[in-house]
């Protein structure tokens, strides 16, 4: 029988590393809130694809080299930064409108896949929780196989938890109590958003 003990450490870290609220949690949340939960959903399945896309990277090696690059580094963290900036934007705006309740989605669910693969693909932490996960897991023989198991079951976790989100904040007792506090909702989402960005871009990431 084949030993996946190797597997409880990095799926530990993972699950406490996706699952944890941060930009990629709230953004899933805030659609499925907004939205309904067909909308949360489809972010929370191009958060998915951004996170496995770290993930695959990282197993091949590739990520390593990204990692190790002052340049990519500190394009990612421009790029990640000025996207959550964005978001924060888009927030604020939203804060200002006249309160109307919740609503039907208003962005196509290709646009809302693509906006949550770029979340996840321009955030350098995704990258680096990945090659800490995939450290934890390592035995000392380590091979393709391990290395391939780790990605796979860690990014189907990572889908999982997005899909909860999706699903637990799409409820209507949560709708309905967005809808009566949409505008302080966000808000707050707005100054998260744009906290995160700012830290991003100014907070240096060593290089691996």
């Amino acid at each position: 029988m084949t030993d996946l003990s190797f597997l409880i450490a990095p799926m530990l870290a993972f699950f406490v590393a996706a699952g944890s609220p941060g930009p990629a949690t709230l953004a899933c949340a805030g659609a499925a809130m907004a939205y309904g939960r067909a909308s949360g959903l489809a972010l929370g399945l191009g958060l998915a694809i951004g996170l496995s896309f770290w993930g695959l990277l990282t197993a091949i090696g590739l990520g390593a080299v990204v990692l190790g690059s002052p340049q990519a580094l500190l394009g990612l963290r421009l790029a990640g930064g000025a996207y959550l900036i964005w978001l924060a934007w888009r927030s604020a705006r939203s804060a200002f409108q006249p309160s109307d309740g919740v609503g039907d989605a208003t962005t196509s669910s290709k646009r809302l896949i693509l906006r949550g693969v770029l979340l996840n693909l321009s955030n350098p932490k995704a990258a680096l929780a990945w090659a800490a996960v995939i450290a934890l897991g390592l035995p000392a023989d380590a091979d393709a196989w391990h290395l391939t198991t780790i990605a796979v079951v860690c990014s189907a976790m990572g889908l999982l938890i997005y899909i909860a989100y999706a699903i637990g904040f799409a409820l209507p007792p949560v709708r309905q109590a967005y809808a009566r506090s949409r505008r302080m909702v966000d808000a707050c989402l707005a100054a998260l958003f744009g906290y995160a960005g700012l830290r991003l871009i100014l907070t240096k990431v060593d290089p691996v």
